[in-house]
């Protein structure tokens, strides 16, 4: 069954704003490192950002610090990724992820093993 719901992307101009949503199981969100990986064409998958459950300690990769903003809605057990003054080289899928090591090791691993994934949303710019 479906762990991850993911809504908003889209299109929009260089310097505009974006806000992606995850919806999740409450045993996902209660427990788990979520976050949001990105993934362009030609390119390995780039953590974009992460926060941990509770604390809602936040991580981000260099490339969005900021800009982007990760934060989570506990009633609606959904995190959002608020996107600012984005980019063209900010174009690709961006998927939802749980149970990512980010918020254990402090650093995204392109390689890593991640839990649970969404479906993924497109962003262009």
């Amino acid at each position: 069954h479906v762990q991850l719901v993911e809504s908003g992307g889209g299109s929009v101009q260089a310097g505009g704003s974006l806000r992606l949503s995850c919806a999740s199981s409450g045993s996902i969100y209660d427990t788990m490192c979520m976050g949001w990986v990105r993934q362009a064409p030609g390119k390995d998958r780039e953590g974009v950002a992460a926060i941990t459950p509770g604390r809602g300690r936040r991580y981000y990769g260099d490339s969005v610090k900021g800009r982007f903003t990760i934060s989570r809605d506990d009633a609606q057990r959904t995190i959002h990724l608020q996107m600012n003054r984005l980019e063209p080289e900010d174009t690709a899928i961006y998927y939802c992820a749980a149970d990512l090591r980010w918020c254990r090791s402090g650093y995204f691993d392109p390689h890593g093993r991640v839990g649970y994934w969404g479906q993924g949303t497109q962003v262009t710019v």
